[in-house]
């Protein structure tokens, strides 16, 4: 994850500001269900009214109330409340009686305070006046055996005439007050949302009594708390919608960065590195592996920040509305983490090795798609559908294994989540009817008890996705933490001039990495400007190995190689190549045109020079065939050329380049005697001044050179002249005498 970090550092501050927005989500979404429930309990249970203190009230109607307050909240009503009278004048005068039309008859009393603490304590005190109003009631009803007055709750006192209790007040007066302090402790001990339930009907009474339009009032504060839920909505698909852009954005950023240091460090790999991974296993780890990363960064950084918040936010607001559901919330969440652990258990192992399956299908692919007519002239196709479909086959059941397990994660989250939803609505109805819960906290309840789970379901997804990045993660890591063997010096030298074009190998010794026992044994040499220098030997013998390490693709493991002047290892790799033309023993062409290919060694190199080495080449005479000549399209591979055809293009590259130094590496071995013949006539006049290096299998390609080098089993058998080897190199005797006549041969 360290590696993940460093990526991750330089969007920051996009990263802090999605953890921004997605509080300011989760605020909406924890928020909405609360603007739910009280539009059921006070938009339509309360008519609106959403304070159990009335705004206004009868001089009756406070008399009654008082009765059942004690003395100390009896003065708080006083000092909170005024008394209006009757007649006045003056525009407020004229805006109270339009709003309390009862004031044009009778005095009336007016609150004189908004403060919200102080309308907690007054909405407290007259909540606990209703319900000691009604369980006195009940009590009294009781021991008379009125039916019709033990059945009273805050349910039908909605349908009651307020006006019809006035002239029980001396009688409610009368009553010791040991009856009302025990109906008032019974109060207490009830849910403070009951209390102010209550309490506003017995306001919505008072307001009807004044001639208050209670429907307007009912209607206006539903209307009021809906757009409040509408602004809130669309805040949090605002702050989705930016999330959403700045998680693309992150993960797409990161993926870039992720795919371009891949792709450097693989540029930088030397073939002992790539000796470790496979050509598909590095394809799969720059595509598909940075795809997991890139979905687990565009999802994970929704839901890594969300899930929390909603959950842990979503239990404190459940726990809220109902203390005394809380052990649904438990048992819901109980369930959730055993299933998510026995997901956990059962699937985790398969997402380890899906990648490593990615990479043998495309491995298999690959092999098939390259070795195609090898494949047809074997006759061995049924053997590779067999080889494809069993890679093919283990891939897609390990997937399929995977994919039924979070198929049936999802039925067992919605079972769980229509059980507790039936499970809430079974335990809140109960307290319901006993006047312990409202509807509204009720349908609250459910809706945050649906967030949590949604939160668990969301954090299972996580716990799917991670695992299988992890291991993405750490493919790509493992690439990109690999120190490759060859490396640029920390303090780089400057070539001899005097030395230019100069190869020189003292006493050099090579081993590849993990072998037993040295492929080049004390070999020394020196190539030198205006000669050509080739190497022979039977197959084996080390010529492209010892060919290899002058542009470092293998460093020795004993003596040096010097290139004008310097030791290879003591200048950077892109200097030291930019000396040299290398044509390679298989050639190599991209798709493009073949102009596009000839100035791959030199992007600057003019219409005149890419000619010109396509001539030394020999490659004129069917460029010049081609319809479009230079501008003929290369297929992926050069698939659409012949071999002959690739290794003269691979030349002209080569030459393009006009380096100092020349490699060839076998490059002459499908070209016909002819062509052989004319382009090493051309070369010698091309590369006058440069030092050409020859790898050969044919002794007639190389009778002309200066020195010829006869390899046998890594160590030099043998240096001189053709005519010289002739004499005194029996291997290069035996070598020349399977490949020349008699006549030849004298």
């Amino acid at each position: 994850m360290k590696k993940l970090g460093k990526y991750l550092k330089p969007f920051a501050l996009v990263l802090v500001a999605c953890v921004v927005l997605l509080f300011a989500q989760a605020l909406c979404d924890l928020n909405l269900p609360n603007y739910m429930s009280d539009i059921v309990n006070v938009g339509i249970q309360q008519s609106g009214i959403d304070h159990a203190s009335p705004e206004a009230i009868s001089q009756n109607g406070l008399q009654l109330m008082t009765a059942f307050m004690t003395e100390e909240d009896q003065q708080s009503v006083k000092d909170h409340y005024t008394l209006v009278s009757t007649g006045g004048s003056g525009e407020e005068y004229d805006n109270q009686v339009k709003e309390y039309p009862l004031l044009a008859q009778e005095d009336i009393y007016i609150r004189q305070t908004n403060d919200s603490e102080e309308l907690d304590q007054l909405d407290d005190i007259f909540g606990k006046a209703s319900w000691t109003m009604i369980n006195t009631v009940k009590d009294m009803a009781a021991q008379t055996g009125d039916q019709e007055g033990e059945s009273l709750s805050s349910d039908n006192m909605a349908d009651i005439d307020i006006t019809t209790l006035y002239p029980m007040i001396p009688t409610l007066q009368q009553i010791p007050s040991s009856v009302i302090d025990s109906a008032r402790q019974e109060a207490e001990q009830m849910q403070q949302s009951m209390r102010d339930q209550t309490g506003a009907v017995f306001v919505k009474l008072f307001y009807q009594e004044l001639g208050m339009d209670v429907g307007g009032i009912q209607m206006g504060y539903i209307f009021r708390t809906g757009l409040l839920m509408l602004l809130i909505a669309l805040g949090g698909i605002a702050a989705t919608i930016l999330v959403t852009f700045f998680a693309s954005r992150v993960s797409a950023g990161v993926a870039k960065s992720m795919r371009r240091d891949l792709f450097h460090k693989v540029e930088s790999f030397s073939n002992s590195e790539f000796d470790q991974y496979s050509t598909a296993s590095l394809i799969t780890r720059t595509t598909n592996d940075i795809t997991q990363i890139q979905m687990l960064l565009v999802i994970g950084i929704r839901i890594l920040c969300y899930a929390p918040i909603i959950g842990i936010g979503g239990t404190v607001m459940a726990l809220n509305k109902s203390s005394s559901m809380a052990w649904v919330i438990a048992l819901a969440c109980v369930l959730l983490i055993g299933v998510m652990l026995v997901l956990y258990k059962v699937a985790m192992p398969k997402f380890k090795s899906i990648q490593k399956l990615i990479d043998k299908l495309n491995l298999v692919s690959r092999e098939n798609l390259n070795g195609l007519m090898v494949i047809r002239a074997f006759g061995t196709q049924e053997f590779e559908k067999k080889r494809f479909d069993t890679a093919n086959q283990n891939l897609t059941k390990t997937n399929l294994f995977v994919n039924r397990s979070m198929a049936l994660m999802m039925p067992v989250m919605m079972f769980i989540m229509n059980g507790l939803s039936l499970l809430i609505v079974w335990v809140g109805a109960q307290q319901i009817s006993q006047s312990a819960m409202q509807v509204g906290d009720m349908m609250a309840f459910i809706q945050y008890a649906m967030q949590i789970i949604m939160a668990f379901l969301m954090i299972s997804m996580m716990f799917i996705m991670i695992p299988r990045a992890a291991v993405s993660l750490n493919r790509v890591a493992e690439v990109l933490d690999t120190k490759p063997v060859i490396v640029d010096p920390e303090q780089p030298k400057d070539f001899d001039q005097n030395k230019r074009g100069v190869v020189e190998f003292k006493h050099v010794n090579f081993r590849y990495n993990g072998a037993e026992e040295d492929v080049l044994h004390d070999i020394t040499f020196t190539a030198k400007p205006g000669q050509i220098t080739a190497f022979i030997g039977s197959t084996g013998s080390g010529k492209s190995t010892l060919i290899n390490l002058i542009p470092r693709f293998y460093d020795v493991t004993g003596g040096e190689i010097l290139v004008n002047g310097v030791d290879v290892k003591d200048v950077p790799q892109k200097r030291l190549r930019d000396q040299i033309g290398y044509v390679p023993q298989k050639g190599v062409l991209l798709s493009g045109t073949i102009a596009s290919n000839l100035r791959y060694g030199d992007e600057e190199a003019s219409d005149e020079q890419i000619q010109k080495a396509a001539e030394v080449a020999q490659a004129m005479d069917f460029i010049s065939q081609k319809e479009d000549g230079f501008q003929n399209e290369i297929s992926e591979g050069g698939s659409n050329v012949s071999g002959g055809q690739k290794q003269r293009l691979s030349i002209a590259r080569a030459l393009v380049k006009n380096a100092p130094i020349y490699i060839f590496d076998d490059s002459f071995s499908a070209l016909d005697f002819k062509t052989d013949a004319a382009l090493r006539k051309a070369l010698k006049e091309y590369t006058s001044d440069s030092t050409m290096l020859i790898v050969a299998q044919r002794v007639s390609t190389i009778m002309q050179a200066d020195q010829i080098i006869v390899l046998d089993e890594g160590r030099i058998a043998g240096i001189g002249t053709h005519q010289e080897l002739l004499k005194y190199c029996p291997v290069y005797y035996e070598i020349a005498s399977s490949q020349l006549s008699k006549e030849e041969l004298e």
